[in-house]
């Protein structure tokens, strides 16, 4: 039997969107979803903004946003820009030098609302250094920050406001003759996210970036991010996505991953399929599983660790997965490798064997694949 088995109520139908480049990162079309995150240092302090990134690299983000708004940020974004291993999105508020300076600094994607930096000569002035330096644009609408026009006409932010605030910026640029831009229309609720995702998703074609803003701390902006961004991506909404949580901007990499690993939209890492545990359990299921996720952390290649306490579930899960564990009490366990039962092993060997059989299924993975290009 495959490990990855098609069924068609799996598959997912993505929404067809034009690709943009965020630097070297593809953005829409047949692109993969794109993971990213925003740093929370000082822009000027360049060194501990570096550092944030590339922990961020690490984990897996594809592009990371640094906030820019003084001319002290924009001078430091250059040598950010030059020493980060991803693309850079500089996030300008207001201030239409910014815009430029983070252009001409070597932003990849400058996040801008075109209706907020000022007049329509200020707007091309960001648009035309955009085009001289190879940005893209991000617009972003945000239910907290709509137009006064649009809070009046329709009394409070809903999706037909940030819908018609969208549109109206895509025109701005669009009348510049400038189409690299993708597009957010993001809230703090998932219901009124949701329907202004699904708004703009009909009425244009531009990429679409995905998040839940202000979502709150760990637990609480995971759960209302997964709730929210895993319905669009389920209905084929999203190109690239940004998990916002009040919590160190690496987390906000992982939720994202294990999201798009969810919907089997993107693939990295080991995804532990691991039992609640009970008073059945052969062995100590919650502790081994942390252990396990911080051991295994550092594996890239995609593949799948079944860990179950019992027979109950455990043989039947690990068929489906590359190397499973299954207690069987008396102080032992079986290990199963490409879904068949293939040894015993002690439970106080256990942690060790797991981690020795992943690392080395990996290489084999790996080496398939360079074999295979």
């Amino acid at each position: 039997m495959s490990l990855n088995p098609v069924r068609p109520w799996r598959n997912i139908y993505r929404r067809e969107s034009r690709k943009i480049w965020v630097g070297s990162v593809p953005v829409g079309g047949d692109a993969p979803i794109s993971v990213q995150t925003m740093t929370n240092t000082l822009t000027t302090d360049v060194k501990a903004t570096v550092e944030q990134i590339r922990r961020c690299a690490e984990a897996g983000a594809d592009i990371v946003r640094v906030s820019v708004p003084d001319e002290a940020s924009s001078k430091a974004l250059k040598e950010i820009v030059r020493e980060s291993p991803v693309p850079i999105v500089a996030d300008i508020h207001f201030h239409y030098r910014r815009g430029i300076e983070s252009a001409e600094a070597g932003a990849a994607c400058l996040r801008i609302n075109p209706g907020n930096i000022g007049d329509a000569k200020r707007v091309r002035e960001v648009i035309q250094a955009a085009r001289d330096h190879g940005c893209s644009i991000r617009i972003g609408v945000n239910a907290g920050s709509l137009e006064k026009h649009l809070l009046e006409k329709y009394g409070e932010p809903c999706p037909e406001a940030m819908v018609e605030s969208g549109l109206d910026h895509i025109r701005i640029l669009q009348d510049n003759d400038f189409h690299e831009f993708k597009i957010s229309v993001k809230a703090s609720d998932v219901f009124l996210a949701a329907a202004a995702y699904q708004g703009i998703a009909d009425a244009t074609d531009a990429p679409i970036h995905l998040g839940i803003t202000e979502a709150g701390g760990l637990m609480s902006g995971t759960i209302k991010s997964a709730i929210g961004l895993g319905n669009l991506l389920w209905m084929g909404i999203g190109d690239t996505i940004r998990v916002s949580l009040s919590a160190d901007p690496v987390e906000e990499v992982r939720v994202g991953y294990e999201i798009l690993k969810s919907l089997g939209l993107r693939h990295r890492g080991v995804n532990i399929i691991s039992c609640p545990s009970c008073a059945r359990q052969g062995f100590d299921v919650i502790r081994t599983v942390e252990i396990l996720e911080e051991r295994l952390a550092h594996i890239k290649t995609p593949m799948s660790l079944s860990i179950i306490g019992c027979v109950v579930n455990g043989p039947g899960e690990a068929l489906m997965t590359d190397v499973g564990f299954t207690g069987g009490g008396a102080g032992a366990g079986m290990v199963y490798l490409a879904g068949k039962q293939s040894h015993k092993m002690s439970n106080d060997r256990m942690i060790e064997h797991i981690v020795e059989e992943v690392e080395k299924k990996a290489a084999e993975l790996d080496a398939a694949k360079a074999a295979a290009e």
